[in-house]
């Protein structure tokens, strides 16, 4: 961001902070990216002082910031998502029996916000209690846990499907797929992804339309009847089950790291279709390349949960970007004294690429991520490689 424009230290939670600095600066537009300054209702408070913003408000944004509401949602709208129960603080053994209902594989979620950590997915019931016992306790995800969603386990791909939408217009984005474990072969604990790619060879026009059409829209027409209209990104997290597409999740935002495969995509002027949303309508068609993207998350050792150090030189960024179809998002990086671009987070670097196809992108991506090295870094290799086959 630093190499495109002037970077100006805010705490982004605090509507107020941020509304003073849109009149110091009086921007045409104000995007307003990340889950936590959506559910503090950042938004709210620049357009209260006069200024378009894009993302939804706040009594919008809970459709992200609690699980347990959002599930709420789509039980009223009719949209079709894994059986649920909501726990909190004391329901300890009424949650013990729910999960003996279960079919034997359980879905635990902090009713909160929780950096997208906040979900444990097993087949033991052992560890599932455990999960269970942390989350009301406090003691794993603290007040955001304290409150818990648990669902059934549901089997099959899972995919996401991004709309803009405003009010109960929506436009489809694309669709990407995303990588949530932390290891090769889907192994280790759920991160807040490694990796993307999009489009998603396997999904037919056919799922994505009833996607918007039975899911998407239903769900509009219910935040509108809430009194909360939603006009922002809505990412639509999706399991293809036998039964046909389950949601799994809404996200408010354009959701991390499937964002940096869309955008290289977007052939049309992102900032036009902001702007239109921010002012309550859609009347630019989005027009996306036919190149696929793929993109691979560079992360720093000790993570996940938590790198085990920050401030590690980051070495081969020029020869990366300068690769063809190549572009380097900067998730957790900062600069060292010597102006030398640091580590500074446990997912440091997304390393896109586009191609032709797949296997090009693919290709280009993991050719770019060999040029770039720090003390204890880690990636997947095999980010896209399940689609190929």
């Amino acid at each position: 961001m630093a190499a495109l424009g002037e970077c100006v230290p805010v705490v982004t939670t605090d509507p107020a902070a941020v509304a003073d600095l849109a009149a110091k600066l009086e921007p045409g537009l104000v995007v307003v990216g990340p889950e936590d300054p959506l559910v503090a209702g950042v938004v709210d408070a620049v357009e209260d002082a006069g200024y378009r913003a894009f993302g939804p408000r706040a009594a919008a944004a809970r459709l992200e910031g609690s699980k347990a509401w959002m599930k709420d949602v789509l039980r009223a709208a009719g949209v079709a998502t894994a059986r649920y129960g909501v726990f909190g603080a004391g329901d300890e053994e009424r949650a013990f029996a729910f999960l003996d209902t279960l079919p034997g594989s359980y879905v635990i979620k902090t009713d909160g916000l929780a950096a997208g950590k906040g979900v444990i997915v097993t087949e033991s019931m052992t560890e599932a209690r455990e999960a269970v016992r942390a989350y009301l306790s406090g003691t794993a995800f603290g007040a955001a846990g304290t409150t818990c969603v648990i669902e059934e386990g549901l089997t099959g791909p899972e995919i996401s499907v991004f709309a803009l939408c405003a009010g109960r217009e929506m436009q489809l984005v694309a669709t990407a797929q995303d990588h949530k474990r932390a290891f090769d072969g889907d192994t280790g604990a759920n991160t807040g992804g490694m990796g993307a790619y999009s489009p998603v060879p396997f999904v037919g026009s056919d799922v994505v339309e009833s996607v918007m059409h039975d899911a998407v829209a239903p769900t509009l027409a219910e935040l509108e009847h809430r009194g909360a209209p939603f006009r922002g990104a809505l990412y639509c997290g999706l399991m293809l089950t036998p039964d046909g597409p389950k949601m799994l999740e809404y996200n408010v935002r354009f959701g991390d790291p499937e964002t940096q495969v869309l955008m290289p995509r977007i052939t049309s002027d992102v900032y036009v279709h902001l702007a239109e949303v921010a002012a309550g309508r859609l009347e630019t068609p989005i027009a996306l390349s036919g190149l696929a993207c793929v993109g691979v998350v560079m992360a720093a050792a000790g993570y996940p949960p938590a790198p085990e150090r920050k401030g590690d030189v980051v070495h081969g960024l020029d020869a990366a970007d300068a690769r063809e179809g190549v572009t380097v998002f900067h998730a957790a990086t900062a600069f060292g004294d010597d102006g030398t671009v640091v580590t500074n987070g446990g997912r440091v670097l997304a390393v896109t690429a586009v191609g032709t196809d797949l296997t090009q992108a693919r290709d280009r991506a993991y050719a770019a991520a060999a040029d770039v090295t720090w003390s204890g870094v880690h990636y997947r290799r095999d980010i896209g490689a399940q689609a190929l086959s």
